[in-house]
């Protein structure tokens, strides 16, 4: 199932310049535009010096936490090929062959997202959407598999949840 929703996603690249346009921004440049895009909202931020102080400590201990510890443990005992190692796989976005699995990426942008939804619940469906699109045009791309994505979601996700447990923070329901 993972390869087959692999090479149906995959087959839609090579199209069209403008589809490939799109998905190679997506897979490898709108990342930046979600983490300024969290700067100036922390930055921004009405409420107290503390409150900016939490989401920032807990959007990068997540972050770091899921895509610097966690997935490079995962890599370091498990190697999975990336995608446009295969014959007639459509690469769009040139990427070192590292382990694929899990997805860096993925894993990074949803413990930005799921630590954004503790404070700020309107905009983590902001960062959430991106970070699936960040995930589904990579996939497109020939970088990852489809479970690459899913893995570094799961693990963005729990770091953010696992982080907020041990620093008690509570949900805010804006």
């Amino acid at each position: 199932m993972n390869q087959a929703l692999f090479f149906y996603l995959n087959n839609l690249a090579g199209r069209s310049v403008c589809f490939d346009g799109l998905i190679i921004f997506f897979g490898q440049y709108f990342a930046y535009i979600l983490v300024a895009v969290f700067v100036i909202i922390v930055l921004l931020n009405k409420k107290e010096n503390k409150e900016r102080t939490k989401i920032f400590a807990l959007a990068t201990i997540s972050t770091i936490l899921s895509r610097g510890v966690i997935t490079e443990i995962i890599r370091f005992f498990y190697n999975s090929p990336r995608p446009f190692l295969n014959p007639g796989v459509h690469q769009l976005i040139f990427n070192e062959t590292s382990g694929s699995f899990p997805s860096g990426h993925a894993a990074f942008f949803f413990a930005l997202a799921m630590a954004i939804f503790f404070f700020h619940k309107k905009w983590s469906i902001v960062f959430f959407t991106g970070a699936i699109l960040i995930g589904v045009s990579r996939i497109i791309a020939g970088v990852h598999w489809p479970i690459d994505v899913l893995g570094g979601a799961i693990i963005g996700i729990l770091s953010s949840l696992v982080i907020c447990k041990i620093f008690k923070i509570s949900y805010n329901k804006n």
